[in-house]
């Protein structure tokens, strides 16, 4: 068992001020593999100030060179590929598959944004029309200066890369809290950096949880700027934190997302869309599309087909080739993801799923379908980050529209439909930042992934991603001779 008791601060690990430990677990086993420190306020300060120290270095490095660094994170990564993916397997439980298919997601997102810091490079300067005579501007960004990055635990290595690539191609420095559920695989990252030769205090990775460095994190005033990926709650108050200093926030928050199937879809597709959007990675996923809206005509012969789909799913080892769906991340979400299974039976929730018998260990909870779910359901309104889909019957495209619409989220959504040109017009009513069309659900590195509503603020990926470490300064000057 491995004592996570060390900070990496300034490219070095010291140890943390903090006594006190939190186990971390194998969810499949349910055993201990780690101890990791909750963290102490002293932490954070003493991280803060590296990354203000080496502020003025890494924003004077030219944004080429920056690129450079993130090539070579990636290909850290890369080098350790298997043994990442295996170690994400054991302390998140995810299948190996999926581990996998985080990897490459990280590494890819590396290399697109060091490509988007050599194109910053080419950008600044250029001039722009002042719309004035005799002046003439030119436009440059700026980096917004220290960040602190808080990110959950269902998609550890991945979460993280969408915030520390973009904050290091701007030319930020970086204060990282990786979950405290699973911080084995951003450890490895934090040694990838300092292998990768950036420069001491660029990257700062502290371990610990919400009270020990999270808070003060969030409220520390030499933070520029806060970006936070995880629940409602914890993100009203990272966002109520940086109010003081007046600090940007950009909040990747939850979801309870629809995938409206109309008459005319292609059943299989349907059937493995949904099962792919409520079943991946346990249903642990804030895109989830966890309600279902299908027409009234093809809706029995859909409920049977994932009833079906969901009874052959196999439960298991996450490390085994055969296993479809590991168990979930911890033994608290699978006590809260039964708590929602109590309730379906309080309302007397309809479902015909057959019950599968999971394993005799793990944190697992058997996917299930619930159908014809009223909208009042809690399952239905709740966001529940598990494997339970709630459907409902609706006679058209425009009762599908509105029932989907009706939720206090908009992070994503999900159309299946004969007629493309249907599916797309669907999806552009629809109160959402991500919609996907006959598809499953991708997120590549190049487009820009964020929500509506109560579903967060900006947006992460893409230039947008890049965008939201960078302030726009215009200098206007009178027009030579």
């Amino acid at each position: 068992m491995h004592a996570l008791t060390e900070q990496f601060i300034d490219n070095d690990w010291v140890a943390s001020r903090a006594e006190a430990r939190r186990p971390v677990l194998d969810p499949y086993h349910e055993t201990v593999i780690a101890e990791v420190t909750v963290g102490d306020p002293a932490d954070v300060e003493a991280a803060v100030t590296a990354a203000r120290r080496a502020l003025p270095g890494w924003r004077a490095t030219p944004e080429r060179r920056r690129g450079e660094y993130l090539d070579a994170i990636a290909a850290g990564l890369e080098a350790r590929r298997e043994a990442l993916a295996a170690l994400s397997s054991r302390n998140n439980g995810k299948p190996l598959a999926e581990a996998y298919q985080d990897l490459d997601d990280a590494i890819a997102c590396y290399r697109y944004y060091a490509g988007q810091a050599s194109a910053l490079g080419e950008r600044q300067g250029q001039a722009d029309a002042s719309g004035l005579p005799g002046l003439a501007a030119r436009c440059y960004w700026d980096p917004v200066g220290v960040v602190g990055l808080i990110t959950p635990w269902n998609f550890p290595l991945v979460s993280s890369a969408w915030k520390l690539a973009p904050a290091l191609a701007a030319g930020c420095t970086v204060v990282f809290k990786p979950s405290e559920v699973t911080p084995l695989p951003e450890r490895v990252l934090a040694e990838i950096v300092r292998e990768a030769g950036l420069p001491a205090g660029v990257v700062n990775l502290l371990h610990g949880d919400g009270q020990g460095i999270g808070a003060p994190l969030s409220r520390h005033p030499g933070i520029d700027k806060l970006s936070f990926t995880g629940s409602n709650a914890v993100g009203e108050a990272v966002m109520q934190a940086a109010a003081r200093g007046v600090r940007p926030v950009s909040l990747e928050l939850g979801g309870k997302s629809p995938i409206i199937v109309t008459e005319d879809a292609d059943l299989a597709q349907a059937r493995d869309l949904v099962m792919a959007g409520i079943c991946y990675n346990a249903g642990q996923m804030c895109s989830a599309t966890s309600r279902l809206l299908v027409h009234e005509r093809l809706a029995e012969a859909l409920f049977d087909a994932i009833d079906e789909a969901m009874g052959a799913l196999r439960l298991g080892d996450p490390l085994a080739a055969e296993t479809d769906m590991g168990p979930l991340a911890t033994a608290t979400q699978r006590d809260r993801v039964q708590g929602f299974l109590l309730q379906a039976e309080r309302e007397a929730l309809a479902s015909a799923t057959p019950a599968l018998a999971p394993p005799e260990r793990g944190c697992f909870v058997a996917p299930r379908l619930y159908r014809d779910v009223p909208t009042d359901s809690r399952l239905w309104r709740e966001e529940i980050f598990g494997p339970l889909l709630c459907a409902r019957r609706v006679a058209g495209d425009e009762e599908a529209i509105a029932l989907a619409n009706d939720s206090d989220f908009g992070l994503a959504a999900t159309v299946v439909a004969g007629d493309p040109a249907r599916a797309e017009a669907i999806a552009r009513r629809l109160e959402a930042g991500n919609v996907w069309c006959n598809c499953d659900q991708v997120a590549p590195p190049h487009a820009s992934w964020g929500g509506m509503k109560r579903s967060g603020i900006g947006r992460e990926l893409g230039p947008a991603g890049l965008d939201a470490y960078l302030e726009p300064k215009r200098i206007t000057r009178p027009t030579a001779g």
